[in-house]
């Protein structure tokens, strides 16, 4: 994972254009079932329109004695997101409208986009800013504004069932490790792990920019993502090592939002819990009024909680190899105890008798059934043909994966049925 990120640093995304494409390219290369679509320029998708495609190929600000001061080629930060072409010179002053910088963060060039109003500008650490004398400046952007396409990846992986388990992120930044490309990376390794043996759900994997193309593709699927998905994960700033964090669904309690809390309870206690006031990222089209979809997010430290976010700081740096592997980890965790979430009933009524299967002592004596015993026992005591696995563990203060492993031996023992 953190070779495949190191390989997309330094392509300049945006919400479209040709940067998107170079970075589903690579990932088809890993997930070679990948479908690379297209949505046209001026396309109405719910209350939006699908903009103009924006691509760049270089720019670069000088001052007055031709000293550089900011260079797309350095990194793709310093242009403003979606900047209309330009070629002007003018003065420190004029200048100035154009310059986007932190004075809270003096050495990091921020991110700053423009997707919708059209406009121009740079972005310097604010400590370089200081540093501008009067004088003339050649402001140059090299880019393209005009009519083509949004593009998006979907990969479908079928299984036993139709209902389907809904996986996304974003896929609509430059170079920023955390908030950009932990989620892509995590998620192409989860789609290999779930490609690798048959599953119980149907898994619906997708690749795009955030919010507008998240509004897109639900323009198109929405009717049908309701009626197939039961638990969806946005999967966003997944490769640091600070936290672990959950964010809910809007209103909470989805099959997502138990299991995500039941995993980070059992695996990370020390997780940060928000809410949906919190919100972002695209769990706010996902969970939209009247689409609804079982939709949570489960993170390391989750998006604008840690310092370098939505800056040239959010490097190669914050993202290491033990923080992808945590946030892999975590989801790959959710998602195997959704396909441990079954239903069993009891072929016994009453107590089976376990000592002659070997899973009881045959002498009673104080104690006999501590341990194991016990929750084999409490195990029992609540599966009734109605109750699924997840609602079982969290009665009986196991974590699913213990249920499921004393559930299996059951099962082999001929006391209890799928």
């Amino acid at each position: 994972m953190l070779d495949l990120l190191r390989r997309l640093f330094p392509i300049c995304r945006s919400i479209t254009g040709n940067g998107v494409r170079e970075t589903l390219a690579i990932l088809r290369e890993r997930l070679p079932g990948l479908a690379i679509r297209e949505i046209p320029s001026g396309t109405r998708v719910f209350d939006w329109t699908v903009p103009d495609e924006w691509n760049m190929r270089s720019a670069r600000l000088t001052g007055p004695d031709d000293e550089i001061i900011a260079d797309f080629a350095d990194n793709n930060l310093h242009v403003v997101g979606y900047s209309e072409p330009v070629d002007r010179v003018l003065s420190l002053e004029e200048l100035q409208g154009h310059l986007h910088s932190r004075p809270d963060m003096p050495k990091a060039i921020p991110y700053v986009t423009s997707y919708y109003f059209r406009r121009w500008g740079f972005c310097l650490a604010h400590e370089r800013r200081e540093t501008l004398k009067p004088g003339r400046y050649h402001a140059r952007i090299d880019a393209t504004l005009a009519p083509g396409s949004l593009t998006y990846g979907e990969l479908l992986i079928p299984g036993k069932e139709r209902k389907e388990v809904f996986l996304t992120t974003y896929i609509c930044h430059p170079s920023m490790a955390n908030n950009e490309l932990s989620g892509p990376v995590v998620l192409t390794e989860l789609a290999r792990w779930l490609l690798s043996e048959s599953r119980r759900y149907t898994y619906r994997i997708v690749f795009a920019p955030e919010t507008i193309g998240a509004i897109a593709y639900l323009s198109f699927h929405a009717e049908a993502l309701k009626k197939r998905v039961v638990a969806g994960f946005n999967l966003t700033c997944m490769g640091d090592e600070r936290a672990y964090s959950y964010l809910p669904s809007r209103k909470g309690g989805t099959l997502s939002d138990r299991i995500a809390l039941h995993v980070l309870k059992h695996f990370y206690p020390d997780f940060a819990s928000y809410t949906f006031l919190d919100r972002q990222s695209d769990e706010r089209q996902y969970c939209a009024p009247g689409i609804d979809l079982p939709l949570c997010s489960v993170m390391r430290t989750k998006y604008g909680a840690y310092p370098e976010y939505h800056t040239s700081l959010d490097n190669l740096d914050v993202v290491t190899e033990k923080g992808l592997a945590g946030g892999y980890t975590a989801v790959r965790r959710c998602l195997e105890a959704l396909e441990e979430n079954l239903v069993y009933a009891t072929e016994i009524l009453c107590e089976p008798q376990m000592g002659r299967r070997g899973l009881y002592s045959t002498l009673s004596t104080a104690g006999h059934t501590k341990g194991c015993v016990t929750n084999m026992m409490n195990l029992l005591a609540y599966i009734d043909g109605r109750t699924p696995l997840l609602d079982i563990a969290e009665t009986i203060g196991l974590d699913v994966f213990q249920c499921a492993e004393m559930a299996k031996i059951l099962l082999e023992k001929g006391v209890i049925h799928k």
